[in-house]
């Protein structure tokens, strides 16, 4: 190597190894999370994970759902933007990560209420299937228990009365074995988790109780809650209603029979993600992630005889 290239592969390496300090000296990304106000007492907060729904009530701040980890204390933050009212009580709609470990940074006077398969998943810690392999480390055994569900229910349980009346009802296996539907009767509410996340396939966790055969008439029975005119998603960036959710639980159910008439014709899983797409009906929906295809087709595929 002559001597000024020998320079200038020095200076290169000094400028990559420049930038290589300066990217792990820069700033972590802010934690922002947004408020939009769906009633006078009712908000959805969203950003680091599910849609969090806060609800005033005169005993205080009830949250649905918490985010990533380390998204705790910047939700408490955007709750306090909107209530000097203390966080009294979470609810829980699912087990996974993304709506749960926020809470880990919670108060442990805080009440923690969830579905009994629930806290059985949070116990278990288990992986989301397709999505995360290999055990999981639990947060909540990391951090002396603080965040885990503390009152469970295994159909409906109804909380507080009047203008504070929260109903949680669960419906069967869908998205996971333990999905709730959060249901605000006098503002016509209902916070439905990622049983219907957004417009596109779910995850169907089998390793957490979900079902793909049993998602379609589990959300059927959830869009038929009398009283309800709005839906907040799991993660969809604006509320729905009780007609889009019988729109979903209409395209999960086509799905599900394509993948099973595949599977009695002979044909394979990835035959099933060669060939399907998102029906011209269902305009709007988001088009497939053939990974996602794939692994809800998988679950399909075992539970179809």
């Amino acid at each position: 190597m002559t001597t000024r290239v020998w320079i200038l592969a020095a200076v290169a390496a000094a400028g990559l190894g420049s930038m290589a300090v300066a990217a792990a000296q820069a700033p972590a990304a802010p934690k922002v999370v947004t408020v939009d106000k769906v009633r006078d007492t009712l908000y959805v907060l969203k950003g680091g994970g599910g849609n969090t729904a806060l609800f005033l009530t005169a005993k205080g701040a009830v949250l649905v759902d918490t985010k990533l980890p380390g998204w705790g204390q910047p939700l408490l933050d955007a709750v306090r933007t909107v209530t000097d009212k203390p966080v009294t009580m979470v609810i829980n709609t699912h087990a996974h990560y993304d709506h749960t470990n926020g809470q880990v940074e919670f108060p442990a006077s805080v009440e923690v209420v969830a579905h009994e398969n629930t806290k059985r998943y949070m116990q278990e810690a288990n992986p989301v299937y397709a999505l995360q392999s290999g055990p999981q480390p639990n947060i909540f055994t990391a951090n002396g228990g603080r965040g885990m569900a503390s009152r469970t229910f295994r159909d409906t349980l109804t909380i507080n009365s009047g203008a504070d009346r929260i109903d949680l009802h669960h419906f069967g296996r869908a998205h996971t074995g333990g999905d709730t539907y959060v249901v605000f009767p006098a503002l016509g509410v209902m916070h439905v988790g990622d049983t219907f996340p957004t417009r596109d396939l779910p995850i169907m966790d089998i390793n957490n109780g979900g079902s793909g055969v049993a998602f379609a008439d589990t959300l059927t029975k959830a869009a038929a809650v009398p009283g309800v005119t709005t839906i907040i998603n799991g993660h969809n960036a604006v509320t729905m209603t009780p007609a889009d959710v019988k729109t979903y639980a209409s395209f999960i159910r086509e799905f599900v029979s394509t993948v099973q008439a595949a599977k009695r014709a002979g044909r394979s899983v990835d035959d099933v993600v060669a060939t399907w797409k998102t029906p011209a009906a269902y305009a709007g929906y988001n088009a497939p992630q053939p990974a996602r295809v794939k692994a809800d087709a998988e679950v399909i595929f075992g539970e179809t005889k």
